[in-house]
């Protein structure tokens, strides 16, 4: 067999290739693209048996996404995809000195796969619709958390010069409040709309119900007293709302675009019906929980390890008589979100979930806790119906 240790860079790749004894047959250093990847075939297949199969040759990298990952996959090589932060205690095992160096890196990632390949999972075989669910949800959820990004600083700006627009609206990122606040980006200025102008500002905005009253509310507060800033900064902060407001509107379209793209390709999924049928799941919450877990059906031995990759399952440590247990940090963020959300929104949907919540209330949990544990729950349930290829059912 052969082993490849490959460190990743955005324009190169660092490799060793190794036999099973821990010789060096190789390194190189090879460009990332067609050339780089024709490059490691020649080398595979310069120190590779005529007779032997592709999958002889098993590579660690420090990434599971990426046309090259997809190439090694596809010429038949088994690909280990190693987290950064166990090849940097890996590398401790070769020198204490704190050295690092790409090709360093190379060797570590080459003895972590000939040594140790058995405590690590290859890079799953997930579907085409998978990954494309897990683009789609993913570019929706970034672009999401860039909006409240985005709202965070409006509001900031908002109570340095413009308080009465926070009483006026509580989302900044509603139809509402960026219409208005598009066409009056000073205290001034929303103080001289009329309810007339706002009424029109609101309905062209889209908003079919509630117009006058709304608009009349909107008015009153953006008359209300507020302590007045330095004139001569207000323009610069005029300037630098509106620009905001702008990019806002435009992330608003997008999102509500991307969410098409995650529905209509979820909607496709032949898993998709298992996914609804879990308490607290939406489209968008399912597509974003199985964009993370793929659907590669040998990817997790049992539930226990769907749990522990969700990061739901606490971590204990114990040394002596000293035993604590804490929730996971080092975790894929993106999943662990959706799924505390999805435990969330059970306790509304499911009598069974928000009983499990209750009773671990009852034993003193707190509420993160509840509701981590609950998710954790979740999480086993969704493996069992999956695995079994039956939806949820309540009873």
């Amino acid at each position: 067999m052969l082993f490849i240790g490959d460190d990743w860079a955005e324009a190169h790749h660092d490799l060793e290739l190794v036999d099973e004894a821990g010789t060096v047959l190789a390194r190189r250093r090879l460009p990332e693209g067609i050339e780089g990847i024709a490059a490691l075939h020649g080398l595979v297949g310069d120190h590779l048996g005529v007779q032997d199969e592709p999958d002889r040759v098993v590579v660690g990298i420090e990434t599971d996404r990426g046309p090259w990952v997809q190439a090694l996959i596809a010429a038949g090589y088994t690909v280990y995809a190693i987290n950064p932060l166990q090849v940097a205690r890996y590398r401790e095992r070769h020198g204490t000195a704190g050295a690092k160096s790409d090709p360093g890196d190379a060797h570590v990632l080459a003895e972590i796969v000939r040594l140790d390949r058995a405590h690590h999972r290859p890079v799953a075989g997930d579907s085409g619709l998978a990954e494309h669910i897990k683009v789609a949800a993913r570019a929706h959820q970034t672009m999401i958390w860039t909006r409240q990004r985005n709202t965070n600083t409006m509001r900031s700006m908002l109570r340095e010069y413009y308080p009465a627009a926070l009483v006026a609206f509580g989302d900044l990122a509603c139809r509402d409040a960026l219409a208005v606040l598009a066409a009056a980006p000073t205290p001034q200025q929303g103080a001289a709309l009329t309810p007339a102008r706002i009424q029109r500002l609101l309905a062209r905005a889209g908003r079919q119900r509630n117009v006058a009253a709304r608009a009349e509310q909107i008015a009153t507060a953006l008359r209300g007293q507020q302590l007045p800033t330095r004139p001569e900064v207000v323009d610069a902060y005029a300037a630098s709302l509106s620009a905001l407001v702008a990019v806002t509107a435009e992330m608003v379209r997008q999102i509500a675009a991307l969410e098409e793209q995650v529905k209509a390709g979820f909607g496709r999924h032949p898993d998709a019906e298992i996914y609804l049928s879990q308490p607290g799941l939406g489209p968008i919450l399912a597509a974003r929980v199985l964009a993370e877990f793929g659907d590669d059906p040998h990817r997790y031995p049992d539930a226990r390890a769907r749990k522990n990759y969700s990061g739901m399952s606490p971590i204990t440590k114990a040394s002596g008589t000293r035993r604590v247990v804490l929730a996971r940090h080092a975790r894929n963020r993106r999943l662990a979100d959706a799924l505390y959300l999805q435990a969330f929104a059970a306790l509304s949907t499911s009598p069974g979930a928000r009983a499990f919540y209750d009773r671990h209330r009852d034993r003193g949990a707190t509420h993160h806790q509840a509701l981590r544990t609950l998710a954790n729950r979740l999480v086993g349930i969704l493996h069992g119906c999956l695995t079994h290829g039956t939806s949820y059912n309540e009873a």
